[in-house]
């Protein structure tokens, strides 16, 4: 009895000390893997926020520029897409299509100067613009904690505790290809 005594005291103290590295790293993980969706949260709370808005937008524009309809239709066709997009990826490609829409909105504005000076119209591209600034910061803090994240899963021994407990990588909130082109912006025939 004595001889089983001293190998089972040696396997309990092993996994004593393997639970004392694993369970802290868990930990780590879960508190990590919160802060991505907390954080991808924030995200989805601003898009939402400038998906309120774009109907008023789009309904003060249409009584200047009824004949303007197509760009108010891709307008909310984006706006349709980003709604029902999901997950980081599907939510750029529709966020990047939106933008583009309201480039465009922006250039039939330019041809309605008494629509710029409508105090409802100047009021939500205010707050359009501040929602998109909370949109840039949203997206940069959501990828800063991703990364973290990441970085947690691909090191050692953060790795090994990873593919034991299923914790993946998560994906960044990444705009598409063609947002590195600047959208062209025709002023039409102004001459200064």
């Amino acid at each position: 009895m004595k001889k089983l005594l001293g190998p089972i005291a040696i396997i309990i103290v092993l996994l004593a000390i393997v639970a004392m590295l694993l369970v802290p790293s868990y930990n780590k993980f879960v508190n990590l893997e919160e802060d991505v969706e907390q954080s991808y949260a924030q995200v989805e709370n601003q898009l939402q926020r400038r998906l309120d808005l774009i109907p008023n937008l789009v309904n003060t524009v249409k009584g200047y520029a009824s004949h303007e309809k197509e760009v108010i239709a891709e307008i909310s066709d984006a706006r349709a897409r980003l709604a029902g997009a999901s997950g980081p990826e599907e939510q750029a490609a529709a966020d990047t299509e939106l933008s583009n829409a309201l480039g465009r909105l922006l250039v039939v504005v330019e041809n309605y100067p008494e629509l710029k000076a409508n105090q409802n119209f100047t009021q939500l591209m205010d707050e359009l613009a501040g929602t998109e600034n909370r949109i840039g910061f949203a997206r940069k803090d959501y990828n800063d904690v991703v990364s973290q994240y990441n970085r947690q899963v691909k090191r050692f021994p953060g790795k090994l505790v990873a593919s034991i407990f299923g914790f993946d990588e998560k994906e960044y909130f990444q705009a598409e290809e063609a947002a590195n082109k600047a959208p062209e912006v025709d002023f039409g025939d102004d001459k200064e």
